[in-house]
């Protein structure tokens, strides 16, 4: 691939996703590409980028943009945010909304599933008093294939190795060979759907808890800016919003301030 077809890819990445693929991961595009290649019957990269400029297929371009952004994700991942949730978040919502006895979650950037199903599961296990509540669990992510997977719900024995408990995993997975399927209670607990963070977006309830783990670390700032702007008109006065641990509001979003008393990268808005 060369350095002008690296530069068009990235173009296009940024402009469909708002990821910035910086100089130096040209390696990242050809290991991600070649197979989008093969799929194609095409025999290179290059030829590849060849038929995007030409716009011979309307389609190209957005199996493109999703090979490139990263899914990686796992359950119950890094534990000091769900322990949390399930010390003083949720018990803290739970009783700021005992009178309407509505919640509502949304997962920003969901992935494959793993981690709105990982926040249904705890919901499940320590959390009875909310079985009579009206749990709303949106799961959004600009991915088709992402979503599509994520609402099969079905997982290798890697994916399941990583973080899943292994008594969570026998009482509510089904084994069919070398793959795990999440049982239909849990899997109808979260709404999926598709979602780019970085254009116009659809009208969404205000959010009890927002989950935005892990993805503005691939925008630049003024993204960033744009992003966290309008997660904080969705947000309720009094929710919280769920960042990653490399990730900050600072000198990005005045309105959203890091809870320093609770672990695991919880924000407020300021009263």
């Amino acid at each position: 691939m060369t350095p002008v077809e690296f530069d068009y890819v990235c173009r296009l990445v940024r402009d469909r996703s708002g990821i910035v693929l910086e100089t130096g991961k040209e390696y990242l595009v050809d290991a991600r590409l070649t197979p989008v290649a093969r799929q194609c019957d095409l025999t290179s990269v290059s030829e590849l980028v060849g038929r995007l400029q030409a716009g011979l297929d309307s389609g190209l371009a957005v199996r493109v943009v999703e090979a490139m952004v990263t899914t990686e994700t796992s359950f119950f991942r890094d534990l000091h945010p769900f322990n949390t949730l399930r010390t003083t978040v949720l018990p803290d919502l739970i009783r700021r909304r005992q009178d309407e006895r509505r919640l509502t979650v949304w997962f920003a950037a969901c992935s494959t599933g793993q981690e709105p199903y990982s926040f249904a599961l705890l919901i499940r296990e320590y959390f009875p008093e909310l079985s009579g509540w009206r749990l709303e669990l949106l799961a959004t992510d600009l991915s088709a294939e992402a979503i599509a997977r994520a609402r099969a719900g079905v997982y290798s024995q890697i994916e399941v190795n990583r973080g899943l408990p292994a008594a969570l995993l026998v009482k509510y997975f089904k084994q069919h060979g070398g793959t795990w399927e999440l049982s239909e209670e849990i899997r109808r607990m979260v709404e999926f759907r598709e979602m780019n963070l970085t254009r116009p977006w659809p009208v969404l309830p205000r959010a009890d808890l927002v989950f935005l783990r892990n993805v503005m670390i691939y925008f630049d700032v003024e993204t960033k800016k744009a992003i966290l702007s309008r997660v904080a008109r969705v947000m309720r006065p009094d929710g919280y919003v769920l960042l990653g641990g490399a990730e900050t509001t600072l000198n990005l979003n005045d309105s959203i301030r890091r809870v320093e008393h609770l672990k695991g990268g919880f924000y407020q808005l300021v009263a």
